[in-house]
């Protein structure tokens, strides 16, 4: 039975009717399957227990304090890019010893924060990043872990703003740079560099690209292993993609036939960063209809939700596919041929959640936006001066909530007003 599925005409989220979720906690609302999320990553595990990987969840996909205890229970490491989602780790009692930090643009103080805590090891992009932490593992008098990120400049074929490893990116370096650390290794006397990272994108529904970046590291970690260098770990990244709409799915296992042999070759151990494959299609959107415009070149469905509650559409043209809470309506015939746009209330032509749609609602209906598990709350914003929406964790017959509704006066809590 999938998490979000019709009985009759109603949408559940596993054993709960969802329009009864709504009618409680209101909209927007975001509404996650505790089972999907433990589903995905059973299916992540299974696919490559040969290997026996450290899975490291992705926090910045969805970083909800319940979704990580949930990742963390079940024997996840956890990713992170950011001293707020260092603090997120603590506060799920991971251990540091299962914690990998990315990032570009790591400061002194999420450094300093970093090695106190113990993590596992720092995932370096560049010769300054590597300097500035050996630098203040001096200074703390500890020894710091790291593996350097290598962009192996291949094009994954997704959209130009999720792509991480081609040459005219931000991120890692190139291999003749990486070489020429490891053999200046002894200058960093308060780092032990014992890995390889690679990092080539988002919502990747291939192996390919996978296969051609790995193939091309790999030349590197044989001769670094040939040199003796303590290299130990081979991290692949994440990055795998999810069915939004129509797209040709690879699943977990299909993935993990294709490159687990290669990674065996290595003789490292392997770390996956995996954050959609796991939260992605485990959330949805709920929305409230409130107008429904009619002009003499299209129809909108103007809803409650908007950009800055789901941003993906926006930034990226993303498609999610967008279902009612109850499908029983019948399409008239003057109704039959129109095609909606289902648009929020932020004063931008950009705030949209779909275009084009084949959907028959009216004033008071509710919508899912599907797909929205990851990438959705956690890149939410206050534009407009709009509070955040709640957040709710389903299992079975089981209705948590795991983050309140913003209010007006979270809005201007911070904020000071000045005398001049």
């Amino acid at each position: 039975m999938h998490s979000f599925h019709y009985k009759g005409n109603t949408l559940y989220c596993e054993e709960v009717e969802v329009q009864a979720i709504v009618e409680e906690y209101g909209t927007p609302l975001y509404i996650y399957s505790y089972n999907a999320i433990i589903d995905h990553f059973l299916k992540l595990k299974n696919a490559f227990r040969k290997v026996s990987p450290l899975i490291c969840y992705s926090v910045k996909a969805n970083s909800n304090l319940s979704i990580l205890k949930i990742m963390v229970g079940k024997g996840a490491g956890l990713d992170i890019v950011s001293g707020g989602e260092l603090l997120r780790a603590k506060l799920v009692n991971c251990s540091p010893e299962k914690i990998v930090y990315a990032s570009v643009g790591k400061t002194e103080k999420e450094i300093k924060e970093a090695i106190k805590f113990g993590i596992f090891m720092f995932n370096v992009e560049s010769v300054p990043e590597l300097e500035k932490i050996n630098v203040i593992s001096q200074r703390l008098k500890k020894i710091a872990c790291v593996a350097l990120r290598i962009n192996p400049q291949v094009h994954p074929k997704t959209h130009k703003y999720i792509t991480t490893a081609k040459k005219e990116t931000k991120f890692g370096m190139d291999i003749k740079t990486a070489r020429k650390i490891f053999l200046n290794s002894s200058h960093y006397k308060y780092l032990r560099i014992i890995g390889i990272h690679i990092h080539i994108g988002s919502q990747i529904t291939t192996a390919t690209p996978f296969l051609k970046a790995i193939k091309k590291v790999i030349p590197l970690i044989r001769e670094l292993r040939k040199r003796r260098f303590p290299i130990n770990y081979f991290n692949i990244g994440g990055g795998m993609g999810i069915v939004y709409y129509k797209e040709n799915f690879q699943s977990a296992s299909a993935f993990a036939q294709k490159v687990i042999p290669l990674l065996k070759t290595t003789g490292l151990k392997v770390i996956l960063e995996p954050g959609r494959f796991i939260v992605g299609n485990a959330g949805i959107l709920v929305t409230k209809v409130l107008y429904i415009k009619d002009t003499v070149y299209k129809r909108f469905v103007v809803v409650d939700s908007a950009m800055n509650d789901l941003i993906r559409p926006a930034l990226y043209e993303a498609y999610h596919e967008i279902i009612p809470l109850n499908r029983s309506h019948k399409v008239t015939k003057s109704q039959s041929h129109k095609l909606v746009d289902v648009v929020g209330p932020v004063c931008e032509s950009g705030d949209f959640l779909g275009k084009g749609r084949k959907l028959n609602v009216k004033e008071g209906d509710y919508l899912a936006i599907l797909g929205a598990g990851a990438y959705g709350f956690s890149m939410s914003s206050n534009y407009n001066s709009r509070p955040r929406a709640a957040e709710v964790l389903i299992k079975g017959r089981k209705c948590y909530l795991i983050r309140k509704r913003e209010t007006y006066k979270d809005l201007v809590d911070k904020e000071i007003i000045v005398k001049i």
